[in-house]
């Protein structure tokens, strides 16, 4: 009876530390989770404040006064338009 009484105490025991050990990584990983929620959260604010700030460099007006300035580029006229007609090898002209 007393060896009974101490193998049940000895599985009541280890059942508790385990039970106790369950229960710390239970709340690791929840902590973990919540962490990672909160970075998911950061990196989807910092994506939609780039993707305004995208939509806001390409700006058709912004985009043509770069071309100006930083590209010297001019509009299309067709005073300065050149064209260029192609002939296939071996066509009379």
């Amino acid at each position: 009876m007393i060896r009974l009484n101490l193998v049940l105490l000895l599985a009541v025991v280890a059942s508790a530390l385990y039970l106790v050990g369950m229960q710390y990584e239970s709340r690791r990983v929840f902590v973990e989770l919540e962490r990672a929620r909160a970075e998911a959260r950061r990196l989807e604010t910092e994506f939609e404040r780039l993707q305004v700030e995208k939509r806001g460099q390409a700006t058709p007006a912004r985009v043509e006064r770069l071309a100006k300035d930083q590209l010297q580029m001019r509009q299309a006229t067709p005073g300065i338009t050149t064209y260029v007609t192609y002939t296939a090898p071996g066509a009379t002209p």
